[in-house]
């Protein structure tokens, strides 16, 4: 193709993919149709027709994930202005979150007996939960696979924007507190944009669940790696 050899030619086909993916989910407005999980798709099919190869595609698209750290941190904003819902919420907010990494990554501990993982193959499963910057991080240091983490941490955060809404329903969490917490305790960054289409409130809570997962995560992971 001409632009193949672009610098900023992955970047291009991952902003028009992404952008496929609002117009298609403005369109019909299903949940399933999540713009993330359809750009990742219309990315591989791309590459698969035109059978360009994947380095060549990174090459350019890494710079996206330059920003992933800066905007994580940019989701303090909306916390810091419900700074007093979290002053009055403190104790339910911290035991809320950390049942939530404990539910996590006690849900890896015993899928992977289960299912007989190797204890590298369950080391990169654990943090799955929090956002990638983060978990990359745990997952190299625990000796897990990083790009499988990275593919994991994706997956659990598509399917958390898709179900959020509908577990929460199911199971009759109205409180939005409630409902933040438990999108930004189990589905990091990606949930997050969904809780702040349910509301503001949901979405400030789902971010400092971002924040305080990944802290809990760290320090809990070590001590799951050698339960297993």
């Amino acid at each position: 193709m001409i632009f193949e050899n672009s610098l900023f030619f992955g970047v291009f086909i991952s902003l028009i993919s992404y952008e496929i993916g609002l117009l298609i989910k403005r369109k019909w407005k299903f949940a399933v149709f999540n713009p993330l999980l359809i750009s990742i798709i219309l990315v591989i099919v791309f590459l698969k027709v035109f059978n360009i190869d994947y380095d060549k595609y990174n090459d350019g698209a890494k710079y996206i994930s330059y920003f992933l750290t800066p905007a994580t941190v940019c989701l303090a904003v909306p916390l810091y202005q419900r700074i007093n819902i979290l002053k009055s919420n403190a104790k339910a907010i911290i035991l809320g979150i950390t049942s939530g990494v404990l539910s996590s990554m006690g849900s890896v501990l015993g899928l992977s007996v289960l299912f007989g993982l190797t204890h590298q193959q369950y080391v990169t499963l654990l943090p799955k939960s929090i956002t990638t910057a983060i978990g990359m991080g745990v997952s190299e240091e625990l000796g897990g696979i990083v790009t499988i983490t990275v593919a994991v941490i994706i997956i659990t955060g598509v399917i958390g924007n898709i179900l959020a809404e509908p577990v929460c329903k199911l199971f009759r969490i109205t409180e939005p507190v409630a409902v933040g917490i438990c999108i930004g305790s189990s589905s990091h960054a990606v949930g997050t944009a969904r809780a702040f289409e349910i509301g503001e409130l949901e979405g400030a809570m789902s971010s400092l669940s971002i924040a305080v997962s990944g802290i809990i995560t760290v320090a809990g992971a070590s001590v799951f790696a050698v339960l297993y």
